[in-house]
């Protein structure tokens, strides 16, 4: 059964730097993009990066510049490095990957169970 495991949340002060990691473990065929999301209590989820296959990224415009996502596809795994955090960056992060668990089977989103990062001023 194929997982996301996510590492790094933590608290950090205004102006300090997280570095999150998540990795896909199980059976699974060919991931497809792999992202970064955030979520505000009482609020929707929202888009902070992806990464596609082919190594083209996004990122939401709150992360432009500050923060960078990477990809290790021989690893099964996305990292995102965050500079400069703001208290608006405070947020449970959410690992996603969008793959197929076999050949010729849809592609589907898997979600990480969340890491909470804090920005402390």
């Amino acid at each position: 059964q194929a997982r996301l495991v996510e590492s790094g949340g933590g608290l950090v002060q205004v102006g300090g730097s997280l570095r999150l990691s998540c990795t896909a473990y199980g059976s699974f065929f060919n991931i497809n993009s792999m992202g970064w999301y955030r979520q505000l209590p009482g609020k929707q989820r929202e888009l902070v990066a992806t990464i596609s296959s082919d190594g083209i990224t996004n990122y939401a415009d709150s992360a432009q510049g500050r923060f960078t996502i990477s990809r290790d596809s021989a690893k099964n795994t996305v990292s995102l490095q965050m500079l400069r955090l703001k208290p608006e960056d405070t947020a449970v992060y959410y690992c996603n990957a969008r793959f197929s668990l076999k050949y010729g089977s849809p592609l589907r989103d898997y979600w990480g169970q969340g890491t909470q990062v804090t920005v402390s001023s």
